[in-house]
């Protein structure tokens, strides 16, 4: 089994790819594929069939994965020179 830098539960900011910046907490990790689901993060619509529990059908929307080497540990986020800039950009 691999060893990630993050685990379930852990708070995460993405930092790279189309969801840059976004954070959120860890939901699920698939080791198989390299990807984390994120709380909040890259959400994808999905097509429910009609069942009881659905007579009409629905689209569901939820969290898809996103690649570990995409995710950074909030607390590491918050000390390291990227945040720093964002910060200043927005108090200004």
């Amino acid at each position: 089994m691999a060893k990630f830098h993050i685990k379930r539960g852990d708070q995460v900011v993405v930092i790279a790819g189309a969801h840059k910046g976004k954070e959120g907490k860890v939901l699920e990790l698939l080791p198989a594929k390299g990807r984390a689901r994120v709380e909040g993060v890259a959400m994808i619509k999905r097509h429910l069939k009609k069942s009881q529990e659905n007579p009409q059908g629905s689209i569901a929307e939820r969290e898809g994965s996103i690649h570990i080497s995409n995710l950074m540990l909030k607390s590491n986020f918050d000390a390291s020179k990227r945040a720093k800039p964002a910060a200043a950009a927005t108090t200004a």
